[in-house]
């Protein structure tokens, strides 16, 4: 389950790396061969990064898909609950139970017809070839048009990312059954900073040398004005 725990985000962050690390070197490689080097300039014309674009693509397709079940994980997608928090507890928690079960039937569903999909558009070709099964009237399945990868595996993304999202889901649902809390995210919190906590008899609007905000760095920020007001304000 740890394992699990993690899938999403350590998905996500492969692929956008990858991702990201394609386009800068496709388009260093597109700028350098404008260059007249002799030697480079045909050496990177042989390269050939036409199938840049269409993997960066199915790569963003596939973190939209998983990164929609991170979402549901993490309480990340927005939601319009103003009607359900007014709500007394035991009414609020019925409806809050009803639209997550309504979120895991609803990917359910698209995962259980995008596996059908990609079965028919040449998963099933591609399995039985792969176990040496005799092969009766079975498409093989179109292919990308750059990569020429079979697009059932592109589309993969659907019945794997909507059924985890499905899962995940259920997985909100026990948990808030169980301690009636959901999943939270802060969208003002940073990963990475440090969030300092204000004191509640700190004017956080005092003009103090009438110019700058008050804040608790401003002094550390500028001595200067502490040493000409005579000292720290008591």
């Amino acid at each position: 389950m740890k394992l699990l725990d993690h899938l999403e985000e350590w998905l996500i962050t492969f692929l956008m790396a990858a991702a990201t690390t394609i386009i800068f070197t496709s388009v260093v490689h597109r700028y350098l061969s404008g260059l007249d080097i002799p030697g480079l300039q045909d050496w990177l014309l042989s390269l050939n990064f036409g199938w840049a674009q269409e993997l960066c693509i199915i790569m963003f397709v596939w973190m939209a898909k998983f990164g929609a079940a991170y979402g549901v994980r993490t309480g990340i997608h927005v939601g319009v609950d103003v009607l359900i928090n007014r709500m007394s507890g035991r009414t609020r928690a019925r409806f809050v139970v009803f639209g997550l079960l309504a979120g895991a039937l609803f990917t359910g569903i698209v995962g259980t017809l995008g596996a059908n999909f990609v079965w028919e558009n040449g998963f099933h070709y591609a399995l039985y070839n792969a176990l040496g099964w005799e092969l009766v009237d079975v498409p093989e399945g179109p292919t990308t048009p750059d990569l020429e990868w079979p697009t059932w595996f592109v589309y993969s993304a659907i019945p794997l990312g909507s059924s985890l999202m499905c899962f995940r889901f259920l997985q909100v649902t026990v948990s808030f059954v169980r301690t009636g809390e959901l999943p939270h995210h802060d969208h003002g919190h940073v990963d990475g900073i440090e969030e300092v906590a204000i004191a509640e008899e700190v004017g956080v609007y005092e003009m103090e040398d009438n110019l700058h905000p008050h804040d608790l760095t401003y002094r550390k920020r500028h001595p200067q004005d502490r040493a000409g007001n005579g000292g720290e304000r008591s």
